[in-house]
């Protein structure tokens, strides 16, 4: 694969300044980049690398100046710089139709261009949407609808009435539809369970890293909304609703029945109690538990998570707190001596 920096530009519509016929052949780092290659460069710290590294292009915000490579300008480098990624990503041979070792149920309906890879199991009335790809050992259960060009990759599991949507990528290892934690103690001191009544419903374009576990309801939906990223080792138990373009970092764990307004980001192993309301566009900082409702917009962390600017002053009056008990010593010492 090679393009142009002027093609590349027309591509992300982005703006050339320099040689827009440097030829483009791949896309490295800034600590790795060679003749030829294109990266990135947002911060001071990498603009300074990029200057001096052997690429033959990068990737710039648009307020750069004065830069000494041939750049292209973009509004979200980020942005840029993933679907030029995307372009010269090789894309990789895999198996499609349907393997003959597949177990398909009864009245089960499979759309156009469905791929069912080796041991790919699907309970009774499942519907398969065009387009979808489900990877070997996957274990799809009874009543399943899945949308239409969503993946699953090897060894998924989904359990009965779930309902995913369009564009949906599920990595290993992860469980959609698991029963959700719910006992009620008895006089003698054991368990009952509840039972696990309820679905699991995931909107369009959620990505779901591996190893993750959203429960089922116990009645009605545990949802998580369109364009949804969860990233690995994630909990979400039963009866939680996420709303659009959330993001949950890995390890996080959120209780039963709480919501996730839109555009709120779960920084890494941070909590959230049961029935618990986070506002839209929200920020949890890492290993911080939310413990009450928050108010849209708002940036909390620590243990009760509270608001960030507050939690600092907390943090640098405990660091002084040896300093404040030597002086209170003191002064209990100079009234004794009175």
């Amino acid at each position: 694969m090679k393009k142009t920096l002027q093609e590349l530009a027309e591509l992300v519509q982005g703006r050339v300044e320099g040689d827009g016929k440097i030829i483009i052949e791949g896309v490295a780092r800034v600590e790795e980049a060679k003749r030829g290659e294109i990266t990135l460069a947002v911060s001071e710290k990498f603009l300074r690398e990029a200057k001096n590294s052997q690429a033959s292009a990068v990737i710039v915000p648009r307020e750069v100046k004065n830069f000494s490579k041939p750049i292209l300008r973009a509004k979200n480098p980020r942005l840029a710089f993933a679907q030029i990624l995307e372009i010269f990503v090789p894309q990789q041979r895999r198996f499609s139709g349907i393997h003959p070792t597949a177990l398909i149920g009864k009245k089960v309906k499979i759309g156009q261009g469905v791929t069912l890879g080796p041991y790919v199991v699907l309970g009774d009335a499942v519907k398969i949407e065009e387009g979808a790809y489900l990877s070997s050992g996957v274990y799809i259960g009874n009543r399943v609808i899945i949308g239409k060009n969503s993946f699953l990759y090897p060894r998924v599991t989904v359990l009965d009435d779930t309902i995913i949507g369009d564009d949906v990528v599920i990595h290993s290892g992860t469980v959609i539809g698991s029963d959700g934690f719910g006992f009620v103690k008895k006089e003698d001191g054991s368990y009952y369970k509840i039972p696990q009544t309820g679905r699991v419903v995931l909107g369009d374009r959620v990505e779901i890293g591996a190893n993750v576990a959203i429960d089922r309801a116990t009645i009605g939906e545990t949802s998580i909304g369109s364009g949804c990223k969860i990233d690995n080792l994630v909990h979400i138990a039963h009866n939680v609703t996420l709303g659009k373009n959330v993001i949950i970092v890995a390890l996080v764990g959120i209780s039963g029945s709480s919501t996730l307004k839109d555009g709120v980001i779960m920084a890494g192993q941070s909590g959230v109690t049961e029935h618990v309301t986070i506002g839209d566009n929200s920020i949890v900082a890492a290993k911080s538990v939310v413990t009450k409702d928050i108010a849209p917009g708002s940036f909390v962390s620590g243990f009760p998570a509270r608001p960030h600017s507050r939690q600092k002053k907390i943090k640098a009056i405990i660091d002084r707190l040896p300093q404040f008990i030597e002086r209170i010593e003191k002064l209990e010492e100079k009234i004794k001596e009175k």
